[in-house]
């Protein structure tokens, strides 16, 4: 991804989101552009969050403190909004990135891009539909995570310990990821309707088309670490032309 000029307030829910991930989550936001803020909230007085605490100064984040007053409210919910909405009226940034993989901040991504903020989400696999789809763009951690982790095995040629697959009774996961077969049809149906007078789509306008229909949509939820361009020509149901500079896609 090109890296664009976009100064970003991120945002980070450190009560819905491990650790784990803020290598990554660094890293993909500076490639949307500057990271002007850098805050994490959460009840920093609980040993729940004991592990955030080592990352705080490592990555030059922010903590902000917010005491959980009533039982079953998570009032940091509370606090990031109206910070989210503070920035939003300082005119300092033009994009947001909301880290969490909680659906109640659906429509505090509504009410930014309706002040015309481009807003980028992350979070993981379980992360509710209506909050990748509210945003414009949506990275999934764990997805990410995994890809690094067999990209390093394959490099070490080291095979890493395979987690039991054998999981207690109870609820199924649920994963808001879309299915391939969903994203297939859909882009099936971009480029009929997207179609020049040769029979071919520009690739550009039919990705672009995707992405705002699927912002969560990536090769790397189903596998494949790679550019969405090689993983849908790999696919035999779509015929890809390049010409010079042009790329053109066309139906099976």
């Amino acid at each position: 991804m090109k890296v664009e000029g976009r100064n970003i307030a991120l945002l980070i829910d450190a009560e819905n989101i491990s650790p784990r991930y803020i290598e990554i989550i660094i890293d993909e936001a500076n490639k949307y552009g500057k990271i002007n803020y850098r805050r994490v909230y959460g009840d920093w007085t609980t040993d729940q969050l004991g592990a955030w605490k080592n990352k705080i100064n490592e990555f030059g984040l922010t903590p902000v403190q917010q005491y959980a007053y009533t039982a079953g409210k998570n009032v940091s919910d509370f606090t990031l909004i109206i910070d989210a909405m503070d920035i939003l009226y300082s005119e300092k940034v033009d994009s947001f990135c909301i880290v969490t993989s909680d659906s109640d901040f659906t429509k505090l991504v509504t009410r930014l891009r309706e002040d015309n903020m481009f807003v980028f989400g992350m979070g993981e696999s379980k992360t509710p539909i209506a909050l990748v789809n509210s945003c414009e763009a949506f990275s999934y951690l764990d997805k990410m995570l995994s890809a690094i982790e067999d990209a390093r095995e394959t490099k070490d040629k080291t095979p890493k310990r395979k987690p039991n697959n054998q999981k207690p009774e109870g609820k199924p996961d649920v994963s808001s990821i879309t299915p391939l077969k969903k994203i297939k049809k859909e882009l099936h149906q971009i480029i009929e309707d997207n179609l020049e007078d040769d029979g071919y789509a520009y690739w550009s306008v039919v990705a672009n088309l995707l992405l705002k229909k699927f912002p969560g949509f990536h090769p790397r939820n189903y596998g494949q670490n790679v550019r969405a361009l090689n993983f849908v020509q790999a696919m035999p149901e779509f015929s890809i032309k390049k010409s010079k500079n042009v790329i053109h896609i066309k139906n099976e």
